[in-house]
């Protein structure tokens, strides 16, 4: 047998492959056996304070979180705390609305068709009798409707109770709208968008706004 030139009688050096090379190559390999990576779900868009969110049949600017005291000659009848959520909404629709409130229950998060109902998870939770108080800002006081074209100040409202430190920050998670057919009425409507999750309807979260809670004056 010929000896190719330049041959000698050492062994030939071995190559060195990276152990983690090999152990990433077999993960890829074995992983597209398997069917490709498993995809995260996506995360909702992140916004904050002062961020403007078009929810279909609203659109929403989030204000402010901030501490409220309410003075003893409220109607309240004594000295109270709160945590205040403030949006500046605008009704896009042509029926006028209630404000509405918050989904007491996550089962319940996909109903509703109101602004408040919109807000289908609030991080930290507070208590249930803490609130919430929800209303509209309106010339003449408070008012709990919102009128086509008309750009309101709502008021979410929830109690501190005495002692009680308000947290750094409320975390939102805010559902959108679309004008079509239910899932079993054909007549078109303003609708919470909602998906199915092992046979359970759960609200799209169209954004996640995240707003410090800031030291409030006296209403």
């Amino acid at each position: 047998m010929t000896e190719p030139s330049g041959g000698s009688d050492r062994p030939g050096r071995p190559v060195v492959v990276p152990v983690v090379g090999l152990v990433a190559v077999t993960a890829l390999g074995v992983t597209a056996l398997l069917g490709g990576l498993n995809e995260a779900p996506d995360e909702p868009p992140a916004l904050g304070k002062g961020a403007v969110l078009d929810q279909g049949r609203y659109a929403t600017r989030f204000v402010a979180s901030r501490v409220r005291a309410v003075p003893a000659d409220s109607p309240f009848g004594e000295d109270r705390r709160f945590v205040e959520l403030v949006f500046e909404v605008t009704n896009k629709g042509n029926e006028t609305t209630p404000v509405g409130l918050p989904p007491s229950k996550q089962e319940q998060a996909a109903l509703g068709e109101t602004f408040a109902s919109s807000l289908v998870k609030v991080s930290p939770a507070f208590p249930a009798d803490a609130g919430p108080f929800v209303f509209a800002l309106a010339k003449g006081g408070e008012t709990r409707q919102l009128h086509p074209g008309v750009k309101s100040t709502v008021i979410v409202r929830y109690r501190l109770k005495d002692g009680d430190e308000p947290p750094e920050k409320v975390t939102l998670d805010v559902a959108g709208f679309a004008y079509e057919p239910g899932f079993n009425d054909p007549t078109e409507r303003w609708q919470k968008v909602a998906e199915d999750a092992d046979g359970r309807l759960v609200p799209e979260v169209k954004a996640r706004v995240t707003l410090p809670v800031e030291a409030g004056e006296p209403a």
